[in-house]
């Protein structure tokens, strides 16, 4: 599909300076740019190469002069980075528009769907499933029974949502991401094995979340797990049974929160941190990539470590680290030069 400089431009209410009629039918990175492409600059690291792009359309700041010549058509916004993720969410809402259901799919005779749908092929609704309007369900998903998805959903091949999860309006579910399975409950018995403890809950998405690919969420063992409105996650993240998650709190990848937790709202979760079941941290938490939680965390803390402490505290701390070895060194000599 092919805009031109002016469509582009009316769409971020920018202004054109160059060619308006100069087409375009994909994206690239500003080094990267060829014929026929649309690229931003907002970094000005990268300003050089707005002098040898071959991209036909640029998305620059207003504030941006060229002091030499240039060959790309310039689209002026008053943010280049924003204007250009606005442009990506706009390629991307046409790109996902499809309507109808395909063959072969299975949808009970209880299910219900709403306006402009998209069910792909091999997909399963299972009883009582309700779709909301405009959702998108790609193909190889399963849908258990009694689940509810809210509008405008879009749910990604090879997701399985398990039975009883509520799924709110705007939320993205990636490949690969499984909702509701059971969660970790196991006790001990007589034999040294363990008994199964029954997963009775269920799982309760709010608007606008997003998935990302291989993530799982466990349903409660009784009442719910919940994920606030606005939550991101990113691929890879174990959510236990009874977590709660704060509404625009956001986790990078690979990070694992251990059940009947709570995560306060606009906190910021790196990669790879590890959460103790049963505790509760407070809002605008930001705890740094590989740390471990062990305990209650109050809110606007900034953490690191394992366990984690203050972030100033770890910077400190990590001085010392480095140096240990010379550090114990210099007591053993002390204290032998103490007896000599």
């Amino acid at each position: 599909m092919k805009f031109t400089a002016q469509q582009i431009a009316g769409i971020l209410e920018g202004d054109v300076v160059g060619n308006p009629d100069a087409e375009v039918s994909k994206l690239s990175k500003i080094e990267e740019g060829f014929s026929g492409s649309l690229t931003f600059l907002a970094n000005p690291k990268y300003t050089p190469f707005i002098y040898s792009t071959e991209a036909s359309v640029t998305i620059v700041n207003k504030t941006f002069v060229p002091e030499n010549e240039i060959k790309t058509t310039l689209i002026k916004v008053d943010d280049a980075y924003l204007a250009f993720s606005k442009i990506l969410e706009y390629y991307n809402s046409i790109k996902l528009n499809k309507i109808g259901i395909e063959q072969p799919c299975f949808i009970s005779e209880s299910a219900s769907y709403g306006d402009a749908v998209y069910i792909g092929a091999f997909t399963y609704l299972s009883d009582n499933a309700k779709i909301g309007n405009n959702v998108k369900i790609f193909p190889n998903v399963f849908i258990g029974e009694n689940v509810v998805i809210g509008d405008n959903t879009i749910v990604f091949s090879g997701a399985k949502i398990y039975s009883e999860t509520v799924i709110g309006n705007n939320c993205v579910i990636n490949s690969g991401v499984i909702i509701g399975a059971d969660g970790f409950g196991f006790a001990p018995n007589q034999q040294g094995g363990y008994n199964k403890i029954p997963q009775t809950g269920n799982v309760i998405i709010e608007d606008f979340v997003d998935i990302g690919a291989a993530t799982t969420i466990d349903r409660a063992t009784m009442g719910s797990t919940i994920i606030r409105e606005g939550v991101k996650l990113d691929n890879h993240i174990q959510i236990a049974h009874n977590v709660e998650i704060g509404k625009h709190t956001v986790i990078a990848a690979q990070s694992g929160v251990a059940g009947s937790s709570k995560i306060g709202s606009h906190c910021q979760i790196g990669g790879q941190v590890g959460i103790a079941g049963h505790i509760t941290i407070g809002n605008n938490v930001k705890i740094q990539a590989q740390s471990g939680i062990a305990r209650n965390i109050k809110d606007n803390e900034i953490l690191q470590g394992s366990p984690a402490i203050a972030l100033n505290d770890y910077n400190k701390s990590y001085v010392h680290f480095k140096n240990l070895p010379k550090i114990v060194k210099n007591i053993n000599d002390l204290e032998k030069n103490k007896w000599e």
